[in-house]
């Protein structure tokens, strides 16, 4: 990924969807453009935070400073006078009775796993469920199971579950539909960049309750007090040298080293820190991660030069 992206450094990212869609939790934007909302808090497979809504992200601004903000999705779908309510973008787990809104940045991952399972628990069944596929502001089809397949540009595809698949069984194929989604800051500053993570630091203290029992291997992500530094920390664990850091730990670590706002990213097999020599063209691990072969994930932070 990193070596694809022409970055000098990199960190792996999110916490995803392990064994399934491999999409990841929290919201994604990248170059400006928004990739994805977050899935329900108790989706995340991740350990957890007190208080730390998925919709926490690590961004950084355009002017080139870094900061946690968090990021609430807003979407409708609108026909003929009626204002559907859309639930997300791009999400491995739609919220009950929701609407989720897909595009062609979802990729190839089958739809279907985002009907089921329930706000608080992926292990309870599939909700009955309306596909919805709008191409150029038209319904092209319909379907009562959701799709997989890539999307093509222009084509947008909603995807409801329980009162969310009633309400788009109100579409006929032929309707024009108009589709609106954005992310909004929380900060109500604009970010260039952002990827999901919990907050455990805070103005360079510890967030609450953080855990203090489990060391594991760690990634985090963080920033100055004033924006102008970041910090990309891997931990190793799980090994005779290394058995890895608590989240309290990891926080009061970091907050020692003046790191003033910190999120934990994925952890554990994930956990992977790479960099490029000068003069090399491809970047080396340079911490040592648990696995055995180095775990695809499907988002992290990049550093890169000014050309």
């Amino acid at each position: 990924m990193a070596d694809g992206a022409g970055a000098v450094a990199g960190i792996n990212g999110d916490f995803f969807d392990l064994g399934g869609t491999s999409a990841p939790a929290g919201p994604a934007i990248m170059d400006g453009r928004t990739l994805k909302s977050a899935v329900p808090v108790h989706r995340r497979l991740a350990p957890p935070v007190s208080g730390a809504s998925t919709e926490f992200v690590f961004g950084v601004g355009p002017e080139g400073l870094g900061r946690i903000d968090r990021l609430r999705f807003e979407g409708a779908a609108r026909s003929d006078g009626a204002v559907l309510p859309l639930a997300g973008l791009n999400q491995y787990a739609i919220p009950v009775g929701g609407i989720g809104l897909f595009s062609s940045d979802w990729g190839s991952a089958s739809r279907a796993g985002s009907v089921c399972g329930s706000n608080d628990d992926p292990d309870t069944g599939c909700s009955p469920a309306r596909e919805v596929v709008v191409r150029d502001g038209e319904v092209t089809s319909m379907s009562g199971t959701p799709g997989s397949g890539r999307i093509a540009p222009g084509t947008q595809v909603l995807v409801g579950r329980d009162g969310g698949a009633r309400e788009l069984a109100t579409l006929q194929v032929g309707d024009d539909v108009a589709i609106s989604s954005q992310l909004v800051a929380r900060s109500g500053q604009p970010l260039q960049f952002a990827i999901g993570g919990s907050p455990i630091l805070r103005d360079g203290a510890p967030t609450a309750d953080l855990d203090d029992s489990e060391r594991a291997p760690r990634s985090a992500a963080g920033v100055s007090a004033d924006g102008g530094r970041m910090y990309l920390v891997a931990i190793d664990g799980r090994q005779s040298d290394s058995v890895g850091l608590t989240l309290e730990e990891l926080a009061t670590l970091l907050g020692e080293l003046s790191v003033d706002d910190l999120v934990n990213l994925d952890g554990g097999g994930s956990s992977t820190l790479v960099h490029r020599e000068p003069g090399q063209s491809q970047v080396s691990v340079i911490n040592d991660p648990s696995v055995s072969s180095l775990r695809l994930v499907p988002n992290g932070i990049g550093v890169f030069t000014e050309p």
